[in-house]
């Protein structure tokens, strides 16, 4: 009798076998995406923004519903045939409800722009269009008359928003003049106590009260500390502005039950973005959670600013979401933190300067500028050394948001491979072993360069020896075996 198969073979059988499907029209496509997996499972991946979605959510995207248009809500679609999308996208909103304890989920947005961009047209749709509309007598803004609607329009690009600054570690999106949303909105930054890094609240609420923003925005990219949401809120409240909170970035620790009391957005804020990858480990995609009275405003999100959403990729929101939902995913997000802080602990000890001078969250920002690099020439040196990262802007950075003077570091994907605070501590070695040995290169004119380098080739190849080694006690897809 056939033996049965286990849960690991079963992985191969469906991965080889999709790998299969592909190579037979391009196999170009099914090689780059075998080296893809295998590049994942050789590198040391401190990517603050990535992670490794499960065999089920990677599987739950390559299926029929990528056919299916779907535009509208559940039940109410502007195609026929959707029974099925309505059933995976309540699921997954079910499941985004009951983690977060929010009113309200939307989960159709494609990315963490897309969610944020949903977030701000839904807030202008409630504050500015509504009561132009009940002002007028009308229903819609096809029944406004030519007038009205010139003047609506002017209202709604001429409204203000306050966001954390791109250097102190806020997002593009909280308004980067280069992105729509500095496009969009008069638009101010606050920053941070330059002495401590940290966010002053005080500083914050002087500005809320000069400017008086139509929203203001919590949340980063790359700020290694709390934000306190309650006090976000109480400013926000004081100048009438909605709180809209992004936690692309920290939505896992929040799922985790981590992040809890003030340091949880959705009991504060009236409007949370995220992505569904990041620390929530599903795949790439957009999630807004609200309170009631946001909710219908935000499920215009298609055709207001969305396209037709991807059921394929919220079926497997809906399955990240039930993964979130188990009781080892508190344990996972909790030793993200602590693997954060002892990679923090492990350079701080080695003589490395570290925006804030430690870490809260799962971010580490080490301002590269103590080794005498700028972060381009620091992120290409450990790419070399098998030790993946990306370059960040620290607060008011010389080198700008190019070149940089920073890397930021993350924990979230080696916590999903099991390493652990003793692997943090070696990780922070090699990192300084690397940047130590690195020195700024100079251009071919002969003069400094912020992006040229020198590295020895043998420190690289030792680096990206133990780093090869400390991975393989921590394998990644275990399950998986494509040869």
């Amino acid at each position: 009798m056939a033996e049965e198969p286990t849960a690991r073979t079963t992985e191969s059988i469906a991965f080889r076998s999709a790998l299969d499907v592909i190579r037979g029209v391009e196999p170009r496509v099914a090689d780059a995406i075998g080296a893809e997996l295998a590049d994942q499972r050789e590198s040391l991946k401190l990517i603050a923004s990535e992670n490794y979605a499960s065999p089920a959510v990677l599987l739950a995207m390559g299926n029929w519903f990528s056919d299916k248009y779907a535009e509208g809500t559940v039940g109410r679609r502007f195609y026929a045939g959707c029974r099925n999308v309505d059933t995976v996208e309540a699921l997954a909103a079910e499941h985004a409800r009951e983690i977060f304890g929010a009113a309200h989920a939307y989960v159709q947005p494609h990315s963490g722009i897309d969610a944020n961009l949903v977030a701000f047209w839904a807030v202008l749709s409630q504050r500015v269009e509504s009561p132009a509309l009940h002002k007028a007598g009308v229903r819609q803004v096809n029944d406004l008359t030519e007038a009205d609607w010139s003047a609506l329009r002017r209202e709604l690009g001429n409204q203000r928003m306050l966001g954390m600054s791109l250097d102190a570690g806020g997002h593009l999106t909280h308004g980067f003049r280069p992105n729509i949303s500095g496009k969009m909105f008069d638009q101010r930054s606050y920053g941070t106590d330059p002495a401590t890094g940290l966010v002053d609240y005080d500083a914050l609420r002087e500005s809320a009260r000069e400017f008086r923003p139509l929203i203001i925005i919590a949340g980063y990219s790359a700020y290694p500390r709390l934000v306190n949401f309650r006090i976000m809120r109480e400013i926000a409240d004081e100048v009438g502005a909605t709180l809209m909170v992004d936690m692309a970035h920290f939505a896992g620790l929040v799922a985790g039950k981590v992040l809890t009391g003030d340091f949880d957005p959705v009991p504060h804020a009236q409007i949370v973005t995220t992505t569904t990858h990041k620390s929530l480990r599903g795949p790439r995609g957009g999630m807004v959670l609200c309170d009631s009275e946001l909710a219908e405003h935000v499920d215009r999100g298609c055709p207001m600013v969305l396209g037709g959403p991807l059921p394929h990729v919220m079926a497997a929101k809906a399955v990240a979401l039930a993964e979130a939902r188990q009781p080892g995913f508190h344990d996972y997000a909790r030793r993200i933190v602590d693997n954060s802080q002892a990679l923090a602990e492990g350079l701080l000890k080695r003589g490395a300067r570290l925006v804030t001078g430690g870490t809260d969250n799962h971010i580490v920002l080490l301002d590269v500028s103590g080794y005498g690099l700028t972060g381009r020439q620091a992120e290409a040196a450990l790419l070399d050394s098998g030790i993946v990262t990306n370059r960040n802007s620290v607060p008011q950075d010389p080198n700008g948001a190019w070149y940089t003077s920073g890397i930021r570091l993350g924990t979230p994907a080696l916590t999903t491979r099991g390493l652990g605070t003793a692997e943090m501590d070696e990780i922070a070695a090699l990192i300084d072993t690397v940047l130590a040995a690195t020195a700024p290169g100079t251009g071919a004119d002969g003069k400094p360069s912020k992006a040229k380098y020198a590295l020895d080739a043998a420190v690289a190849q030792q680096v990206a020896g133990r780093a090869t080694d400390l991975l393989a006690g921590f394998p990644l897809y275990p399950g998986i075996d494509l040869s």
